[in-house]
């Protein structure tokens, strides 16, 4: 399997590979670039050469080398770092025929790379073989083991001989290919095992090129990934001697239908082990994956273009297709995706998406953890509202059989919304601001079936709930999202004039209790509002009045009403998380949500501002109306006028 067509076209993106060689005073630098470039060794060299480019038909790979020699001299240190930190890839040079340049790599030059933040392969190469002691009893191996055990950035060693010519071209060969080839996103040399990105990679590779979905790669099967991969059908005799070396090495490999997953993947830990490095990139590429091991961006729209006030949904077709998704991996069959069956579901992907903020912890779970299908559509439009391209990606990696774009629609501008009274949004944003101690982080709990704990922990960061809300009894579902602000994080957001574009509603949260908590509450209302009033992306609000099992403030009803009266909105919303006594206050979010023209507050200055624009319209109309008026009576005397001299 996978003879690569040596004169295929370059498939890396890559203009070209630069090459720096450094090492020690006298180490043979000079002489191994002149004699690999023009396959001479040569008399007489300078200090240092200028960049040595080889052709791109070179090497068989058919990218472009450029070799960039360095000074010895220690006042050139400055620009020898320069040229290390640019370089795709260093030769470090050492004299077989001086023991102690070679403990200078580990000693000096390694540890420079490391303290340069050079993070590239490195190629070790014993230069002036010819001049080795013949009495030296140790192997290269025996010699380099341990300095390669202490750097892992070493891809490999070699030793050459410009005068004698002994392996020259392959020092550049393997630098190259330690570039194009990486041996580090795919195999981990410590455990001598596939990387688990490489892993996931290998395995969706598998499930595609797997067309009968019977878990096996059968001889047809092996064959179409052959050909697709590497331009060429495998002969029976091939297909055969393959399946043989998995058979006696793993018998789970292979069965009677065909090459298996785990056969599959010790194949490529085999050809990686071997040196073969390039036959797991070529499939890997074909597939779409960057040097990252994640889809290539060519694959992936760069943005979803839209306005700050649009927001991104799923379609019917993706979410049918999710559903679909969910049962198929809903393996017990109880109505929920636990731990073990969502990280199976995303085993093909790059990593699975929800294991870290925002969306660890983001939906409701069950006893165990378990995502139910709400659940799972929840954080899917989470991930698609906060990050479409992740979302896509994702997608891609599970296997979404369509257009990628068909399974994704930009909504209408929010401040259109407004104009037309209407949405067609079936995700609503709604943030979540209030004083410290207030109850929000309560109310973000409640809205995931979680109980309320009795101690008191200040959110410092932003965080995120996501569930589905039935906007009236028999009615359609809508997902809601929960994006809870910290006190301290208003300024920093507001500091943004769009801010609020991507928000739907958003909602103000007191501890009904304290009186203080409903003044810091009101301001910060009158905070955002005034944003809104500036920046054109004014918001409905709401006022919810937390804690609500314990004795209100004195005259809270009194200021409670008229904040609400003054500002044009609701009256605030009694609830007590303790109690479970929620008040159907998410149904009234989202039911506020979509009416986008409704429960928008006025701030004083914002009215000030309505007043004086009506002042100077209802000014600019008076004046319209008089030209008018005065237009028509001239009009009205110049045919007076010529009537009168007609007659005469």
């Amino acid at each position: 399997m996978a003879r690569a067509s040596a004169g295929a076209a370059n498939p890396y993106g890559r203009t070209g590979v630069r090459i720096v060689v450094a090492g020690d005073r006298g180490t043979g630098k000079s002489s191994l670039i002149v004699t690999a470039a023009a396959e001479n060794f040569p008399a007489n060299v300078p200090p240092v050469l200028p960049p040595t480019r080889l052709p791109e038909d070179f090497y068989p790979d058919r990218v472009p080398v450029t070799i960039i020699d360095t000074s010895s001299r220690v006042e050139d240190d400055g620009k020898v770092a320069e040229e290390l930190k640019r370089a795709d890839a260093v030769v470090l040079t050492y004299a077989c025929d001086e023991p102690s340049t070679l403990d200078r790599l580990s000693s000096f030059w390694l540890p420079k790379l490391r303290k340069l933040e050079v993070k590239v392969p490195v190629i070790v190469v014993g230069c002036k073989l010819d001049l080795r002691d013949d009495n030296q009893q140790m192997s290269l191996e025996q010699v380099m083991s341990p300095i390669m055990q202490q750097f892992r950035e070493i891809e490999t060693c070699i030793e050459c001989s410009a005068f004698k010519h002994i392996q020259i071209p392959e020092v550049f060969y393997y630098a190259q290919k330690a570039v194009l080839h990486p041996t580090g996103p795919l195999f981990d040399q410590e455990t001598q095992t596939l990387k688990p990105r490489c892993v996931r990679a290998l395995k969706r590779i598998f499930i595609l090129c797997d067309h009968d979905r019977d878990g096996a790669l059968s001889d047809a099967e092996l064959n179409d990934f052959q050909v697709k991969c590497f331009n060429a059908p495998l002969q029976p005799s091939e297909i055969i001697g393959v399946k043989r070396v998995v058979a006696e090495k793993l018998p789970e490999g292979v069965n009677e239908r065909g090459l298996t997953l785990t056969g599959f993947l010790f194949l490529h830990a085999l050809f990686i082990e071997k040196g073969r490095l390039e036959t797991t990139w070529t499939v890997l590429r074909k597939f779409g994956y960057n040097n990252d091991i994640k889809l290539a961006d060519e694959l992936l729209p760069s943005s979803f273009k839209r306005a700050p006030d649009q927001s991104v949904e799923l379609t019917n077709e993706a979410i049918e297709y999710l559903k679909g998704i969910f049962d198929l991996f809903d393996n017990n069959q109880d109505g929920a995706l636990r731990p073990r069956e969502i990280e199976e579901l995303f085993s093909t992907a790059a990593e699975s998406p929800w294991e870290k903020a925002p969306y660890l912890d983001a939906a409701e779970k069950d006893a165990f953890g378990g995502l139910s299908l709400d659940g799972f559509l929840s954080e899917w439009s989470l991930m698609t509202l906060l990050d479409p391209s992740w979302s896509m990606e994702n997608l891609i990696y599970i296997g979404y059989p369509g257009d990628p774009l068909s399974a994704f629609r930009v909504t209408r501008r929010r401040r259109l919304d407004r104009k037309k009274q209407l949405t067609d949004r079936n995700v609503f944003q709604c943030f979540v601001f209030g004083p410290n101690k207030a109850g929000k982080s309560a109310l973000l709990n409640s809205f995931l079936g979680r109980p309320v704990s009795d101690n008191y922990n200040s959110s410092t960061e932003e965080r995120y709930a996501v569930n589905v809300v039935v906007d009236q009894p028999g009615g359609i579902k809508k997902t809601l999202v929960l994006k809870e602000i910290p006190e301290d994080g208003v300024s920093k957001l507001l500091s943004d004039k769009e801010s609020l574009a991507t928000c739907d509603i958003a909602i103000f949260v007191h501890d009904s209790s304290d009186v203080v908590s409903w003044k810091r509450a009101t301001e910060l209302l009158v905070e955002v509002a005034g944003h809104g009033e500036d920046t054109g992306f004014e918001v409905p609000c709401l006022i919810v009045a937390a804690k609500d099992d314990l004795n209100s403030f004195p005259m809270a009803i009194q200021d409670s009403t008229r904040v609400s009266q003054d500002m044009g909105i609701e009256a605030p919303i009694p609830i007590s998380a303790k109690l479970g006594d929620l008040n159907n206050v998410f149904r009234r979010i989202v039911s506020a949500a979509e009416h986008p023209h409704l429960s928008i507050p006025e701030t004083e200055a914002g009215r000030s501002r309505k007043q004086y624009h009506r002042l100077i319209n209802r000014s600019l109309m008076f004046v319209s109306v008089g030209a008018a008026v005065a237009i028509v009576g001239l009009a009205a005397y110049r045919v007076y006028a010529a009537r009168k001299n007609a007659s005469g």
